[in-house]
């Protein structure tokens, strides 16, 4: 048997369907037994909403009223009387299964499941399965319109069959309509058959997914704007009633390895997929979520994986992933196992953990946990913030995309033994960035943060014919996004004049920017980490003796800094030494910076990570032989004094001090002017080497 089904909400109606999260407000139904053919009692039952605001197009279509609604039952009610009735209508027929019939799948996969969802009540089985009409329709008769095409009223006339909508009440007529098309495709001439229902699937299947695979670009979204603490079941409620392929849902990591609120979701088909981006700014809880299209090269990119070890331990199916950070470095096993205790099992037990290490096996401090049920996974979170050794440990939900995230960023970390080829601009030798005191930049000061070149460019208008190539500068702050200001090089001092007078307040996107003229040596402090206000120029602070290392040399006030040293990006923090005997005695062959604009750079990199100059300007390529041999001339000072003749310590206590490392190495010779050659590494270069506390010793 079949029900046919017909439901409506209180806003868009027909393609739109559940497109813009409006509450149910009527169902129509009726029984229909294929082998006898047969009907039941047709049933209208009106659906009270929580928000009885409807729709023009609502009131028009269905000529219901919010006070009619007013008087009806919940949602929750009306599916119960609606077993109820359905089954009494089968008893009468003599039958005891059925299977829905509905127009389309919007009703069913748009508006019932995530409804349902919302209100946290569970839907019968029998919405998990049911047939698509216009599908049935068009298999029937292959010559009728498409699929996406077709509508009840459409279907009625290619069959030719003769009701007049307007002389019954909405949703009788259509469901009606639904039972006569029903009978001409089970009629002798063409005899159909209805056996392959849709299906929705009951909950989401985690696994693993390998980057081998072939993921269609068809079936990809990407969701924006989640909670950071929501997880792969959260998102595959937010998609309820569509069919998310196993391990399907991607959450993306920042750099630091955190949940960055955006997630790429894979479904079984590109059907499913065209039904996801429908829900496009729907809710979840109380912020609303963007839907885009996505690529299967970016999903796998996220959710894929290559390592044995990470398949071996997805492998344990529908398992409940939690993710352990901050955990001691000695950590083992057993205490991760001793921590979570008894009451929340893990999965096999020592087989159910995976530890997060470094390529040369140093753990990273977080790891991973399979639990078989929610109750388990449960009973583990409760346990988040409580302390482990002298560490308080953090537990997320996590997902199978999650852990290939984390093991592919922490596997592919380069450990660096030794310095690597240099960088060199590609800049052509006239266009380096001025350093002189004539005024020909300009200085753009509250940008929008999403603009980028294009965006200066077109503020810019004529004016851009005058910018010198790899001219335009973002100014990006320590996080290493954009700060709301820009340089920009003209080709003179006229020039510039000319775009502070007509850009100055100018309009970019929503906000005013501010248009300053000033010079090159400007410029250069402000990249470097410098101010430039009405009070006038205020170094970075690495130019102040009280900041500096202790290792480094103080800047005089007079320096200028070089534009080389805005160009080079040195991979760690190492000065040159102070005695010019050391660095004469060096070979030219092992040149890797200009040592005074290395040494510049350097203060400037430990204070300020981000790149002085824009990266979308300047490109970089890596030295080839003959360029490096070509940069070691007389002019270049070599930083190191002679090859081998560094050590790096690795595993330090952290209260370590220069006393301490001097009596380690008593009876060996280190470099003359006692500390000079001893250099403790800032933070920024410990994140570059990935060690918790290092000292370099020349």
């Amino acid at each position: 048997s079949l029900v046919v089904l017909f439901g409506a909400t209180a806003g868009a109606y027909g393609a739109k369907l559940g497109s813009d999260e409006r509450e149910l407000i009527l169902l129509v139904w009726q029984v229909v037994d294929l082998h006898s053919k047969k009907v039941g009692t047709l049933h209208k039952s009106l659906v009270k909403a929580d928000n009885l605001d409807l729709s023009d197009q609502c009131r028009e279509a269905s000529g219901l009223t919010p006070e009619g609604l007013g008087k009806a039952e919940p949602l929750d009610r009306v599916l119960q009387q609606f077993s109820q009735l359905v089954s009494s209508d089968l008893k009468v027929l003599g039958r005891s299964s059925y299977t829905l019939c509905s127009d389309g799948q919007l009703l069913i996969r748009q508006v019932l499941h995530p409804e349902t969802s919302k209100k946290n009540f569970l839907l019968s089985d029998c919405f998990y399965s049911f047939y698509d009409l216009r599908k049935e329709f068009h298999a029937c008769y292959p010559s009728s319109a498409a699929v996406k095409d077709q509508t009840i009223k459409t279907m009625a006339e290619y069959l030719g069959l003769g009701t007049d909508e307007a002389e019954e009440d909405f949703g009788v007529w259509q469901v009606k309509t639904m039972v006569a098309i029903i009978f001409s495709m089970l009629s002798e001439s063409c005899n159909h058959v209805f056996t392959e229902p849709e299906t929705v699937k009951y909950k989401y299947e985690t696994g693993p997914c390998s980057k081998s695979e072939t993921v269609d670009s068809e079936t990809v979204i990407r969701a924006r704007g989640l909670p950071w603490q929501s997880s792969d079941q959260d998102i595959a409620r937010f998609f309820k009633g569509l069919n998310i392929a196993k391990g399907g849902v991607a959450l993306c990591l920042n750099a630091q390895g955190r949940r960055n609120g955006e997630a790429l979701v894979r479904f079984v088909s590109s059907e499913q997929r065209d039904l996801a981006l429908e829900r496009h700014k729907h809710h979840m809880g109380s912020r609303y979520i963007e839907v885009y299209k996505a690529t299967g090269e970016e999903f796998l990119k996220i959710a894929g994986g290559t390592s044995n070890e990470v398949a071996q331990f997805l492998s344990k199916e529908n398992q409940v992933i939690i993710r352990m950070r901050g955990l001691p470095f000695t950590a083992t096993q057993e205490d991760v196992l001793g921590f979570l205790g008894p009451e929340c099992p893990v999965t096999g037990g020592k087989d159910g953990l995976l530890f997060v290490k470094y390529p040369d096996g140093r753990p990273t401090g977080d790891a991973f946990v399979l639990f078989s049920c929610e109750e388990y996974a449960q009973n583990a979170l409760k346990k988040h913030k409580e302390i482990l050794g002298k560490r308080y440990i953090e537990l997320f939900r996590s997902t199978a995309a999650e852990v290939q995230q984390v093991l592919n960023r922490y596997m592919s970390t380069p450990l660096i033994p030794t310095l690597p080829t240099p960088i060199i601009p590609v800049i052509p030798p006239p266009y380096t960035i001025a350093t002189g005191s004539i005024r020909d930049c300009v200085r753009l000061r509250g940008l929008p943060y999403t603009a980028g070149i294009d965006d200066i460019l077109e503020f810019m208008g004529d004016a851009t014919a005058d910018i010198k190539p790899h001219g335009v500068h973002m100014v990006l702050n320590q996080q290493g996004r954009p700060s709301g200001d820009a340089f920009i090089q003209m080709k003179s001092a006229d020039k510039a004049f000319m775009v502070a007078q007509k850009c100055h307040k100018k309009m970019m996107k929503d906000r005013y920017v501010e248009v300053f003229q000033c010079s090159g040596e400007e410029m250069n402090f402000v990249l470097m980490g410098g101010t430039l206000n009405r009070s006038g120029l205020s170094p970075p602070p690495c130019k102040l003796p009280c900041l500096s290392p202790p290792a480094y040399a103080a800047f005089q006030t007079a320096a200028v800094i070089p534009a080389e040293a805005a160009l080079y990006q040195p991979p760690a923090l190492l000065p040159t030494t102070r005695t010019p005997q050391a660095s004469a005695a060096a070979p030219p062959t092992v040149t890797y910076y200009p040592a005074q604009a290395a040494q510049l750079y350097m203060n400037y990199t430990a204070y300020y990570p981000s790149p002085p100059v824009s990266p979308t300007t300047v490109g970089y390529i890596a030295a080839p032989p003959g360029a490096v041999a070509a940069a070691a001339t007389a002019t270049h000072t070599p930083i190191l004094p002679q090859p081998g003749a560094l050590v790096r310590m690795q595993g330090l206590p952290y209260n370590t001090g220069m006393k301490e490392i001097l009596s380690f190495f008593q009876g060996y010779q280190y470099a003359p002017d006692d500390y000079n050659g001893l250099i403790q590494l800032s933070d920024q270069a410990r994140s570059v080497l990935q060690a918790p506390k290092e000292w370099v010793c020349l």
